[in-house]
């Protein structure tokens, strides 16, 4: 920092410093009124969660017991998607599989963004060699293929949906770390900022206080694209074999399942949890599009 800058607020005792407010929620959602994609998706995700969690209490199946005299039964009376091959009902089970693919995009998710938003933002503000030394180990950490160790470790240790959060999390918030670090350093020069410097405010209260809240519009747009990538790598995970076990099931399961039994066109199987899933990542990305400009309003 220049001497110019050390001595801005201080120079201009005449203009009162005004700590701009983070988009309040009412804000945003006027906002997103007006952006018609965004609507659209927020629809969507609406009926995602309601089919999910509403749906059990309204069609009640059995998803516990195999019963192997009616697998693979095609769509009919009873069973309006079909049952998959150890006799469970299809529609049951993606609303089973809905709820906990949701839960752990939800849980990686606010996992790595709470970890990112405070390593970048801990870089932003400290700048110099700090800054670039917490910046270079992040750098060489998104070089290592992420599902590469993914796989390792659930293979490695059971996976139930709180470990395969975590481990989602845990290699997902570098990106976070560079989008909340770009955003401080351009927070970090505002003039509120620098007379809180200037009135002896602590790293922490400067961080927390002014920094994140002013950088929420990006964080929040984050966590939406962060759900959508969690929710992907889950079903990526339970296609390929290292995904939840029985009695637990994921999208990602289903679809592997149903894959096996393509030659029979069992196609049930496939379809309405593959439709599931891509229009579960279809909602949640346009519904980040239209948060990013309802609520990525920068401080002026």
């Amino acid at each position: 920092m220049t001497a110019a800058d050390r001595t801005a607020p201080a120079d201009r005792t005449d203009e009162p410093v005004v700590i701009p407010e983070p988009t309040s929620a009412r804000a945003a959602l006027r906002r997103l009124k007006h952006h018609p994609l965004g609507l659209v998706g927020f629809g969507m995700l609406l009926l995602i969660v309601a089919f999910c969690y509403l749906g059990p209490l309204f069609w009640k199946t059995n998803q516990t017991d195999v019963n192997l005299l009616d697998a693979a039964l095609p769509p009919g009376p009873g069973h309006p998607l079909g049952t998959d091959t150890n006799g469970f009902d299809v529609l049951g089970r993606l609303m089973e599989g809905g709820q906990v693919s949701l839960q752990i995009g939800l849980l990686a998710a606010l996992f790595a963004t709470t970890i990112g938003t405070l390593y970048g933002a801990v870089a932003g503000l400290a700048g110099g060699v700090v800054d670039g030394f917490m910046m270079r180990l992040v750098d060489v950490l998104l070089s290592v293929p992420f599902l590469f160790f993914v796989l390792i470790l659930s293979a490695r240790f059971h996976a139930n949906a709180w470990t395969l959060a975590l481990v989602i999390g845990a290699f997902s918030w570098l990106i976070s770390a560079r989008l909340v670090r770009g955003e401080v350093l351009t927070l970090r020069v505002r003039e509120y900022v620098l007379a809180a410097k200037v009135m002896g405010a602590s790293r922490r209260r400067i961080i927390l206080t002014h920094l994140i809240p002013n950088a929420m519009g990006v964080i929040i747009v984050n966590i939406t694209f962060q759900v959508a990538d969690a929710v992907l790598v889950v079903a990526a995970l339970g296609f390929l074999g290292f995904g939840l076990t029985y009695p637990t099931t994921d999208w990602g399961s289903q679809l592997a399942s149903g894959v096996t039994y393509i030659s029979a066109d069992y196609w049930w199987l496939i379809y309405p949890v593959g439709g599931c899933i891509i229009l579960t990542v279809l909602a949640l990305n346009l519904l980040a599009d239209a948060l990013r400009d309802a609520v990525g309003r920068k401080a002026d």
